[in-house]
């Protein structure tokens, strides 16, 4: 019996397309949550960085953000995974030799190096204005380093991750890479928030579509890919749906009993 979903946004909950949930998505949702199946968000996203969620935020009982590196239920931390300083620096460092952009992700704040560098994403795919939640860099620093975004190619990322002692990477999007503590994966976190709620990994059910999915795919008790995922990410679930934009999460959710 499924008792707790958990739900990546970009390209599963929200369409690339339209920017927006779809409205057979909120009400599948809707009636999951009326047979007392519960909701959780897993991201890649920072918290600052949730925008786009308002049609089902009413349904939502916590949030695996940062994939993994920060999950919370209400006012409770369930876990909470830092980056080294030295591993900080590092990517920093890097992203100033070669101009690249880099958004640095604290637990309450959050900071960018050559954000201009980085507009066209922030406004086009995150939906989000940097001049908004942009806090000086030496006050991010100060606060734990949850995630570091460098807006790095493939080649970039394979350069640096062998210099970091206590990271891994994981992609959503070709643009860019979100390195995260080593212990922060969406799996990690299902396992979390499982143990958290006293429920059995059988009992959960987790949706994707990214290359940062794969963890938690891998470890729910089962794992549904959206039909507008990459053939490498298909092959890692139980199950894969139509697209996000074709009813894939109400399809998947009938075609399990779970509404």
């Amino acid at each position: 019996m499924t008792k707790a979903l958990f739900f990546d946004i970009d390209g599963t909950l929200v369409s690339f397309n339209t920017h927006e949930i779809p409205a057979s998505t909120v009400s599948a949702l809707e009636r999951a949550k009326a047979r007392g199946v519960r909701i959780f968000i897993a991201t890649g996203r920072p918290v600052l960085f949730i925008n786009n969620l308002g049609s089902i935020s009413h349904l939502i009982d916590g949030y695996m953000t940062t994939n993994g590196g920060y999950c919370f239920i209400g006012d409770d931390t369930v876990c909470l995974h830092t980056i080294a300083p030295a591993d900080v620096k590092t990517v920093t460092d890097m992203c100033r030799e070669q101009h690249t952009g880099c958004v640095i992700v604290g637990r309450h704040k959050i900071s960018a190096l050559y954000p201009e560098k980085m507009e066209y994403i922030m406004q086009n795919l995150l939906r989000t204005d940097y001049h908004v939640w942009m806090s000086p860099e030496e006050e991010v620093l100060r606060d734990d380093i949850l995630q570091l975004t460098p807006f790095f190619d493939k080649q970039q990322e394979d350069a640096v991750m062998p210099l970091l002692g206590s990271c891994t990477a994981a992609r959503w999007y070709p643009d860019f890479v979100d390195i995260t503590a080593r212990g922060a994966d969406k799996g990690r976190g299902l396992e979390a928030m499982a143990a958290y709620l006293g429920i059995g990994i059988a009992d959960t059910m987790a949706f994707g579509d990214g290359g940062n999915d794969i963890p938690i795919l891998r470890k729910a008790g089962i794992g549904v890919v959206m039909g507008n995922a990459t053939d490498e990410v298909k092959a890692e679930g139980d199950y894969v749906t139509s697209s996000v934009d074709d009813d894939g999460v109400l399809n998947a959710l009938t075609h399990f009993g779970v509404i």
